[in-house]
């Protein structure tokens, strides 16, 4: 059992006396404050902040990380308060404690909400302070080490929330070691039967291979030796989760991923790992396509090394991993090593940069759970590199799209880009991206991001970026459209907002229920509020008649006190001239498919909750359902000068004869449309139907298209379908 006896000889080693009393210090204190509370297994819980301050003494961390350690369930767990801890310790042990502590008193929908917000608010404690993250991976390191006392079902929930978050932070931020110990352990959790089975085959490898290993292993030393070169050679053994993860996503058998023999060499310096390659590759010979220079490039969590793959006398692939002994630092320990051997409090780099992309994602997510979904795909970053025009090197996750690149170059170059150059052509936004391609973005300062876009981006922040755009996008277009709907129903009965004092309006506000009048604005728009109903409501507050609805009274209900039966209605719609339709209202206005309403069409508006006004043909046959709900019909018609292309079915009947369709594509093509949706009906071996999809500007456009198809040979006769 570790006492605190053997944490404070551990720290001894590296810290001032005086420091390792206030860790002893730190012990009493979280002794006596989890006093009479014991773990699963029976043991006191001390013994967990204890065995997590082991942990982090071992990576040599400073003491009031280790102080942090000790006490980071004390708020959570006991009477503790932030104020005592600041009192007794410091301001900087107890942001420490505070930051892994999680939200116990907030009550959340589900777990996997509690899940999302609690890791926000880790992420943001950690882009304050990067040690938070080290105490909490070193608390859950311990917890799945001392799992086994868990239920089954509770055991492979941790450790698939250990699997998909913290084991690749871990990675993230190059603490390997970590990163590898969690992966075992949840691979146990999750298929103890399948961790067993592997466990046993790779004990027996071990022991088949033993002699090869051996021989290799001189083989390596003795030749480096000859060169000058005193370097260990150690043989290196894969990870049963890697090999796995290897059998499944590669469809290969255990033999061959054992048959693989891997071995390192540490080195003095950088000079050295290029000749000891050097000298490698002279003694067997390299596989082509092979060899990666991680110095040269180092990976997202700042991993260097030189890894080379060769052919063996014995048949057998090696590989061969070259390190300085500062790089084989860095990857054992990863951000830790910067406490381990060096001096200072600045973060690193790559980590820096890492949670700056983080805290951009959480920033322009719309909840907790869509950040954590975005961080969990920039968590595993199996990268490539490609280059800027300008010869600079940049990594991006493997699979990531032009358009991902532009994103992160910077949010502005991804929202305003229009087409990308890769290695000088012309390409899709959508194209893949490979390790050493030159790509060039090209942006307009009119252009911004397509809702498609999210179809194929692939890294977290793109999706972010896209997302959060697209939310106010649609915001101010919902807020433009529902100041035009209740400036109507508000003219249609004489009243004016501008012509209602500020008092007054603030008062009017607060009896519906909105904060400010843009919100007002977007509930019309979005048909969570009538129009018609809100500028009674407003009329009736103006005159000292209104009474709020305290029972709920529905939409509906309110509307009928107001403007009783569809005749009513109908009059009341023609006070006023209909809401001119631009076009241009985007994701508030959309147009039914049913019957496909195309400018200069007679058309009608339904408000609909949640989708805004939605467009229908006056000759709909789907208009009768909706006879029911007449407060949430709006007059409506087309403006002048529309902007924009919209979709219309039309039928064309034609002889069965080659090349027909390809000629009516080409008179579409001709006439400016685009062809969206086609399908073909053949009817007794002579003739065929085919319905098109196509786009068109207007009524005039589609009769000019009409009568063109009309002309063409083959055609027999040509309709507009509306329904």
């Amino acid at each position: 059992m570790f006492l605190i006896h053997d944490l404070c000889t551990l720290v001894e080693g590296y810290l001032e006396p005086d420091q390792v009393k206030e860790v002893y210090r730190a012990y009493l204190f979280g002794a006596e404050a989890h006093e009479g509370q014991h773990r699963l297994s029976g043991e006191p819980y001390i013994y967990h902040p204890l065995a997590v301050a082991r942990i982090l003494a071992e990576m040599r961390m400073d003491y009031n990380t280790i102080i942090a350690a000790l006490l980071h369930d004390v708020i959570e767990d006991t009477e503790t308060v932030r104020e005592t801890l600041v009192s007794s310790f410091s301001e900087e042990v107890a942001a420490l404690v505070d930051g892994v502590t999680k939200l116990t008193q907030v009550k959340f929908g589900s777990k996997a909400e509690a899940q999302a917000e609690n890791f926000r608010k880790m992420i943001l404690a950690m882009a304050k302070d990067i040690r938070i993250i080290l105490i909490k991976l070193a608390d859950r390191l311990h917890n799945m080490r001392t799992l086994d006392v868990m239920r089954p079902d509770k055991k492979r929930r941790i450790a698939r929330e250990t699997l998909e978050i913290y084991a690749p932070i871990a990675n993230r931020l190059g603490m390997k070691n970590i990163c590898l110990e969690l992966e075992d352990l949840c691979f146990e959790a999750i298929y103890p039967l399948r961790y067993r089975v592997l466990d046993k085959a790779v004990k027996q490898a071990r022991g088949h291979r033993k002699e090869i290993v051996d021989k290799i292993r001189i083989a390596i030393e003795e030749r480096l030796r000859s060169e000058g070169l005193d370097v260990p050679v150690i043989g290196r053994e894969k990870h049963l989760y890697s090999i796995y993860q290897k059998m499944r996503n590669k469809v290969l058998t255990f033999k061959e991923i054992a048959d693989v023999f891997a071995f390192r060499l540490v080195v003095d310096k950088v000079d050295t790992c290029y000749r000891a390659l050097g000298v490698v590759h002279n003694l067997y010979k390299p596989m082509p396509g092979r060899f990666k220079d991680y110095i040269a490039i180092p990976k997202a969590n700042g991993y260097q090394s030189l890894h080379t793959i060769l052919f063996s006398p014995y048949g057998i692939p090696i590989e061969v991993q070259i390190r300085s002994e500062e790089m084989q630092r860095v990857a054992e320990a990863g951000i830790a090593a910067h406490w381990l051997y060096k001096t200072g409090d600045a973060t690193p780099v790559h980590a820096t940069e890492w949670l700056k992309r983080l805290l951009e994602m959480q920033q322009n997510a719309g909840n907790s759970e869509e950040f954590l979904e975005n961080a969990k795909i920039d968590l595993f970053p199996d990268e490539v590199y490609v280059f800027t025009p300008e010869g600079d090197i940049m990594n991006i996750s493997r699979g990531a799209t032009a358009l991902d690149f532009a994103y992160a170059v910077h949010t502005d170059v991804g929202n305003t880009c229009v087409s990308v150059m890769i290695d000088r052509r012309l390409s899709p936004l959508r194209s893949v991206l490979l390790n050493g391609q030159t790509v060039e973005i090209i942006t307009a300062p009119g252009a911004k991001p397509n809702p498609v876009w999210l179809d194929f981006v692939t890294t977290g922040k793109a999706r972010a970026n896209i997302r959060y755009f697209l939310k106010h996008m649609q915001q101010d277009e919902a807020i433009s459209l529902g100041k035009r709907l209740l400036e109507k129903a508000m003219a249609a009965i004489s009243i004016s907002w501008d012509k209602i004092s500020a008092e007054s309006q603030r008062e009017i506000l607060n009896n519906l229920n909105v904060k400010q009048l843009d919100d007002l604005y977007e509930d019309v728009s979005l048909g969570k509020r009538v129009a018609s109903v809100v500028a009674r409501q407003i009329a009736d507050m103006q005159s000292g008649k209104y009474l709020r609805n305290r029972e709920g009274a529905g939409v509906k209900g309110m509307f009928n006190r107001y403007v009783p039966g569809w005749m009513k209605t109908s009059a009341s719609r023609s006070v006023n001239q209909p809401l001119a339709i631009r076009g241009t209202e985007g994701s508030v206005v959309t147009y039914a498919k049913c019957c496909h309403p195309i400018p200069g069409d007679p058309i009608l508006g339904f408000v609909s909750a949640g989708r805004g006004i939605v467009i229908h043909l006056r000759g709909c046959k789907n208009v009768g359902e909706f006879k029911n709900s007449p407060e949430r019909w709006v007059d409506v018609q087309w403006q002048k000068d529309v902007e924009g292309s919209y979709p219309v079915d039309i039928r064309v009947d034609t002889a069965n004869r080659r090349g027909v369709l390809a000629t009516v594509a080409a008179v579409i093509s001709d006439l400016e449309s685009n062809i969206e949706n086609v399908s073909i009906t053949e009817h007794d071996g002579r003739y065929s139907t085919m319905i098109f999809t196509v786009t068109v500007k207007d009524r005039v456009h589609l009769a000019q298209l009409m009568r063109r198809i009309k002309a063409t040979s083959g055609v027999v006769k040509i309709a507009r379908s509306k329904s």
